[in-house]
């Protein structure tokens, strides 16, 4: 689906431009004439939205970089601090600052919400699957720097939340003290807690930690930039997966990305930015934290620490585990296994739509996820009550853990053993234009 470019230059200074940066041709393969399979459906629709928030989460993250302090010395008597109270200048006294922050804290909730929509998506049609492993890999990456970027925006407010966060996450490197327990002689520290010092600049999440997250979250959103521009360059190498999971037969299965995508694509972003205009005018804190309203304070701890939202599915696979060390081997094993995907599914057939058996489990999938995220976002010591019963939600996040593993590491490998799909179509155009419908494999 990576033909020949049709671009024609209609001036000189066109041609010249062509002749030695070709870049308006590569707009014009890339975004116009692009021969896209005919069936994609909405949920092809989020890789222009994400695209759409990144520049916005760069944009807005420039200007409030531009006002924002990133120092912890204290000030008002050491009640509040430099950062906290920039954060508030900016909120009160840069002409219109709260909506820059505002837009900021909640674009990154619609860029979550969107990649997770993408990602599951890429799982259900079989997105992962060769000739797009690449394609697969790179979104993972993207995914587990937005992450990395993430965590270190939601440390720089300096509010309660903020700095109890940092020193949580932080301090998971410790466990790895019980791998190699002291470096450098016997009274010295273990590899974990050398790491740990060495991301906070000193001996305790301080001034120099919250430099260098702020260093870190300005740099990595270009990384993202510069990935998301690997990740579009190897979709454009085997083209579009498509709803069915079959390769493109020939012209009559394509269209061409402008005007039919583009018009598509602009109108599902519209609905999705009015969601977002909502929460950033109407609702700005509905998925904030108040305790983050509270300057920061090492030695008051809130009775309840939590990430953002879109991180606490894997908040609650960490606090499932009682032992840290293995706590932290299934926090970062969850996302490495994001990575094996287009191997440990072994399906020949790309789209669950044909796969009866495969649908099913992926469902209770998304369900699961869901699940650990409201798990996550619970006290330690809470329980459900059933039937005057007292589960602690400690055992329903061990069970959505095993589950997440088990989906990938069994589930996808094995169940292509014992299931059956279904007949599926022979080219995209005779399952658009035509009137059969999928029936069992003989």
């Amino acid at each position: 689906m990576s033909g020949n470019s049709t671009y024609q230059p209609k001036s000189g200074l066109t041609r010249w431009l062509d002749s030695r940066l070709p870049i308006l041709r590569l707009a014009h393969d890339t975004m116009t004439t692009f021969p896209t399979p005919r069936n994609l459906n909405v949920w092809y629709t989020f890789g222009a939205i994400l695209t759409f928030f990144l520049a916005v989460q760069i944009v807005t993250g420039i200007v409030l970089a531009m006002h924002f302090l990133p120092s912890a010395v204290l000030t008002n008597g050491g009640t509040s601090s430099v950062a906290f109270d920039s954060v508030e200048s900016i909120m009160r006294d840069v002409n219109y600052g709260w909506l820059l922050r505002y837009m900021h804290a909640n674009g990154a909730s619609m860029f979550f919400l969107a990649v997770y929509i993408h990602m599951f998506r890429g799982l259900y049609y079989g997105s992962s699957k060769a000739p797009r492993e690449i394609l697969w890999i790179l979104g993972v990456l993207i995914y587990v720097v937005m992450v990395a970027t993430a965590f270190f925006g939601y440390v720089l407010p300096w509010g309660q939340m903020s700095f109890w966060a940092a020193t949580v996450i932080t301090n998971l490197f410790s466990a790895l003290d019980q791998v190699v327990p002291h470096m450098g002689g016997a009274h010295a520290p273990g590899i974990g807690t050398m790491i740990a010092q060495w991301l906070w600049g000193g001996f305790a999440v301080g001034d120099a930690t919250l430099n260098r997250f702020f260093s870190l979250h300005y740099l990595l959103p270009f990384v993202i930039a510069g990935l998301v521009g690997l990740h579009i360059w190897a979709l454009h190498v085997p083209g579009n997966n498509n709803p069915l999971g079959i390769d493109v037969q020939g012209p009559q299965d394509t269209v061409p990305f402008h005007p039919y995508y583009t018009v598509k694509d602009g109108f599902y972003l519209c609905l999705f930015v009015i969601i977002y205009a909502f929460l950033v005018f109407f609702h700005p804190d509905f998925v904030g934290n108040p305790d983050n309203y509270t300057p920061a304070n090492p030695l008051v701890t809130p009775p309840h620490i939590v990430p953002e939202w879109y991180l606490l599915p894997f908040y609650a696979m960490l606090r499932s585990i009682p032992q840290k060390l293995f706590g932290v081997l299934v926090l970062f094993g969850a996302l490495a296994t994001l990575l094996f995907v287009p191997w440990l599914d072994t399906s020949r057939v790309r789209s669950m739509r044909f796969r009866p058996m495969m649908k099913q489990f992926f469902w209770v999938f998304v369900a699961d996820c869901i699940l650990l995220g409201y798990l996550g976002s619970q006290e330690p010591q809470a329980v459900w009550h059933l039937g005057g019963i007292d589960v602690p939600l400690l055992w329903p996040a061990r069970i959505g853990t095993l589950y997440y593993f088990v989906f990938f590491f069994v589930v996808m490998p094995f169940l292509p053993l014992i299931e059956t799909p279904l007949e599926r179509p022979k080219s995209i155009a005779e399952a658009v234009l035509g009137t059969a419908q999928p029936q069992a494999a003989e």
